[in-house]
């Protein structure tokens, strides 16, 4: 069989659309390597969403170049976000690229690949789909893919909100939904190849439903047939909304036993002026009345966010505010940038008056209330027990495995290495916090339903 080298950036999104080509090429007769120089065709599939990632992605690919002058027929592509905005552009600054094939084109990949064989000449593949709804077509022959412990699943793609600043309505396209039972047959064969946590994905994830699909299915009762799958153990979703988060989802929330405590809920900033200039459509009092009605349902439950810091004209008091508001909430955990303009955004063409400098001492100060946050909470759960699905091995220093928690806190502890494999349900004693990250001790394990306890003397960690 040929080989395929794979590397990806971004979202989970772009996770999961890394492992349907990789899927479709296999059928296609193409085997993942991890050796790059190995590869007959070379996909980078990539991420826009930030100025930094855009400028990486094309270092790497020009680091290849010499790849590609020392076997002319090694296909080099690239896939996703960057590519959807770069388009024939991307071509014309690195020639030497044999695809550029856009995240609608995800299912095409296999006909493209022919393509540029075939025809010897560069395909640029980067218009959008046409269907009405979005599907995933079920491959039933053999595949070298396993889920492991945990699964994505795409339930929706693409976003209507067109937020100022954020280039993905112009990368992915207008939202289109899954149907509900197409959703579910997935569901079903990733746990019976082992899956035990299904976590549902889309930019705009509790859109779902909206329009679009034949059998029309709200987002919440999504997550309900969804929990109701034999074999799902646990469930997550991201990334939400504040706009699309209702009633029915924080109810949800409350009733729905194997929906993890955890939530994370894009605010972007703490002022009413920047989010209406975001055109993020709700206010940071109506996002705070959510967060309340939430946490009165389900009081443990753990919340993260993004923030952006400096956009354009924010002034002084506005970023106080957004510190205020982190204070207010107390994230876990946040994803902070600064803020840089996209392509095709409106935010492009606003007048940007805040100093590089000034971004960056914003940057540092929103990051050492998020550590101080962070590390507030994370001392709450020392010396106590947590619920961790064991996710592998692990190469941190002093512990054997990974996993994480309910409230998507990373653990890493030491345990049986002969009695704990990936997909256990461990009971970890929390011993030391390290940012976002516990380090620990497994008391005991349960697997199919029968639990074992560890003795104190179990085998210790390689140091």
């Amino acid at each position: 069989m040929k080989q395929v080298y794979l590397d990806t950036y971004g979202c989970q999104m772009n996770v999961a659309d890394t492992s349907r080509m990789e899927l479709l090429l296999f059928h296609s007769g193409y085997l993942r390597t991890g050796e790059v120089e190995d590869a007959d065709l070379v996909l980078i599939n990539t991420c826009s969403i930030r100025e930094k990632a855009e400028q990486k992605i094309y270092s790497l690919a020009g680091s290849l170049k010499p790849l590609k002058e020392a076997n002319p027929d090694l296909i080099l592509g690239v896939t996703g976000c960057l590519a959807q905005q770069e388009g024939e552009q991307m071509l014309q600054k690195m020639p030497f690229l044999d695809l550029i094939l856009g995240p609608d084109g995800v299912e095409n990949i296999v006909q493209a690949v022919d393509e540029v064989r075939n025809t010897n000449h560069p395909v640029v593949w980067t218009h959008f789909d046409s269907a009405k709804n979005y599907r995933i077509p079920e491959l039933s022959n053999e595949t070298p893919l396993h889920p492991g412990p945990s699964a994505f699943v795409n339930i929706i793609k693409g976003c209507d909100k067109f937020c100022t600043f954020c280039v993905v309505p112009f990368t992915r396209g207008r939202e289109k939904s899954r149907e509900a039972e197409e959703i579910e047959r997935e569901v079903r064969l990733l746990v019976s190849r082992g899956a035990k946590e299904i976590i549902l994905l889309g930019q705009n994830v509790n859109a779902y439903g909206k329009r679009g699909l034949d059998q029309p299915v709200p987002f919440h009762e999504l997550l309900y047939r969804v929990a109701s799958i034999p074999g799902v153990e646990r469930l997550r979703f991201t990334t939400s909304h504040p706009m699309d988060f209702t009633r029915e989802c924080i109810e949800a929330y409350r009733d729905i036993d194997v929906l993890v405590n955890h939530l994370h809920l894009p605010v972007q900033s703490g002022s009413n002026r920047v989010l209406q200039e975001m055109r993020r459509g709700h206010t940071v009092e109506e996002y705070v009345a959510l967060i309340d009605a939430l946490r009165a349902e389900v009081p443990d439950i753990s919340l993260s966010t993004d923030i952006i810091v400096g956009f354009p004209e924010e002034t002084d008091s506005e970023f106080e505010d957004t510190l205020a508001l982190m204070e207010r909430v107390e994230f876990s955990s946040s994803y902070m940038f600064c803020y840089s303009p996209r392509p095709d955004t409106p935010a492009q063409d606003f007048p940007d008056s805040v100093p590089l400098s000034v971004k960056s001492a914003r940057l540092q100060r929103t990051m050492r209330l998020q550590d101080r946050l962070t590390g507030e909470q994370g001392r709450r759960f020392l010396n106590r027990e947590v619920e961790v699905l064991v996710e592998g091995r692990t190469s941190k220093r002093g512990a054997d495995f990974k996993g994480r928690n309910p409230q998507y806190w990373m653990v890493n502890f030491t345990g049986d290495r002969e009695m704990i494999q990936p997909g256990d349900w461990v009971t970890v004693v929390v011993e030391e916090v390290f940012g976002h990250a516990f380090k620990g001790r497994a008391v005991s394990r349960v697997r199919e339903g029968k639990r074992v306890d560890f003795k104190a003397d179990a085998p210790a960690a390689i140091e």
